[in-house]
């Protein structure tokens, strides 16, 4: 019997994953502790997810800009909280160009204060408001644990930051951007099923006034913070003097948000489809939604033929013609990259007019008719989509558990009780157990408002 690709989830998780993001070409670790290289596979899937996020983005009135790499240390004394929250995970530059700095420079963790810098000068009167940026850029956290994807010292994300003339308008640009954007693409585009919630006051951004989350559940049973989006009120303008003159020539401060998705999206969606064959990629997130092996060399011509008719309706499809390869080994490449659809075309095949489809979610095949096979497929990639959403979302919920004290916290899963019953102190005596409140919602499921009571907390171990 031949030896399995990968260690079987159920063996070892971890492992599993570790396997898969090496063996799929995803990533692979830098040669500086906590760094990560991101592989051409790897970070076509990134891209794909940008792509998604940024369309939709733009589409809510934000601006992409560029902010610098490097910011004065300075400028996160002035938000007491921020520094404190990020102090740990800071990475300094003392010195440059052979001299030492005569002001340190902190490597951006994330960048509320130096673009809360900028909006000073920016933001004149309430004309000017609101003021809506977004960046796509790399952070550095330094991280002691590292974890490719999930948690390294660089990373790649997107941050929005914006400004505004009131609390209600800045809360429902918070919101906004946690349903419109963050939601859709989660669950429309890469299949994950998510809790959205508010955070507690431990688990909330360093300086915000409130933190809303998307959380996601891998089939291990863990929860992965899918996204955030931070209503920060007041505090960022005034540490940063942000100001405005309002309709009747007052000075007001404004208030800001932020929010924030990373390359950690990836691992999730990894460990939220993946099986023990490796990834199962979402056909709106794949970067190839179809591979066409031609099994000898006399069928190289007609896979060709085929991708073009795929490409014709709308279907990201490239040919395998490397024939002087086993076609096992090859099949299981794709298998292992998550290729959604395989079509194999064999002399055989050729010779009754047909092709032999692959799906990999459920690693079935039928045969199609050769030239119908094209228009065959659309219809297909739909059914998959919604078929992995399913699938994840009916694993959620077999492992959601109601409780009714934090004693009967136990194993994987998630574990849902009143807010009420934990309280803070109970928050606390779970994390020594290495259990966190994901997030808090109504008792209807909704996120919660300021002044909503009878809260539920849903608790986790989490990565």
């Amino acid at each position: 019997m031949a030896k399995p690709v990968l260690t079987p989830q159920s063996q070892d998780f971890p492992r599993w994953y570790q396997e898969v993001v090496a063996k799929a070409e995803m990533a692979e670790n830098g040669p500086a502790r906590g760094t990560m290289i991101i592989r051409p596979w790897g970070y076509a899937v990134w891209e794909r997810i940008q792509s998604e996020l940024d369309e939709r983005i733009k589409a809510t009135g934000h601006d992409n800009v560029s902010f610098p790499l490097f910011i004065p240390m300075e400028f996160f004394e002035r938000e007491a909280a921020h520094v404190e929250g990020f102090s740990p995970e800071l990475a300094v530059v003392t010195h440059g160009g052979g001299k030492e700095l005569a002001e340190p420079l902190a490597v951006r963790p994330t960048s509320e204060t130096v673009i809360g810098d900028a909006m000073s000068r920016w933001i004149q009167g309430y004309r000017d408001l609101p003021l809506l940026l977004n960046q796509w850029a790399n952070v550095v956290r330094w991280e002691l644990r590292p974890r490719l994807f999930l948690r390294t010292s660089e990373f790649l994300w997107q941050e929005g930051h914006t400004a505004h003339a009131s609390w209600d308008d800045a809360q429902t640009e918070t919101l906004n951007i946690l349903h419109r954007v963050y939601h859709e693409v989660v669950r429309d585009v890469l299949a994950v099923p998510v809790l959205l919630g508010r955070k507690t006051e431990a688990e909330k951004f360093p300086g915000a006034e409130a933190t809303y989350t998307l959380e996601g559940l891998m089939r291990d049973g863990k929860a992965l913070q899918m996204g955030t989006s931070h209503h920060l009120g007041q505090n960022f303008a005034k540490a940063f003097g942000i100001t405005f003159s309002d309709e009747t020539g007052a000075q007001q401060h404004v208030y800001t948000t932020s929010w924030g998705v990373s390359a950690r999206v990836v691992g999730g969606l990894i460990m939220a489809h993946g099986d023990d064959r490796g990834l199962r990629l979402p056909p709106r997130l794949a970067p190839q939604q179809v591979v066409v092996l031609a099994i000898k060399d006399e069928t190289v011509e007609v896979t060709q033929r085929l991708v073009a008719d795929l490409r014709a309706v709308g279907i990201r499809a490239r040919t395998d013609e490397r024939t002087n390869l086993s076609f096992g080994r090859r099949a299981v490449d794709w298998e292992l990259k998550g290729v959604p659809v395989r079509l194999e075309v064999g002399p055989r095949d050729l010779a009754e007019g047909n092709v032999t489809l692959v799906r990999r979610d459920l690693g079935d095949k039928q045969q199609l008719p050769l030239d119908g096979a094209a228009a065959a497929v659309p219809r297909l990639l739909d059914e998959i989509q919604s078929a992995l959403l399913d699938d994840a979302l009916q694993r959620r919920e077999a492992a959601t558990f109601d409780v009714d004290s934090a004693g009967e916290i136990d194993g994987p899963g998630l574990f849902r009780l009143p807010w009420d019953t934990l309280g803070v102190e109970g928050e606390a005596r779970m994390a020594e157990r290495g259990y966190s409140v994901r997030c808090l919602v109504t008792a209807e499921g909704r996120v919660p408002d300021p002044d909503d009571r009878g809260l539920i907390a849903y608790v986790a171990r989490a990565y």
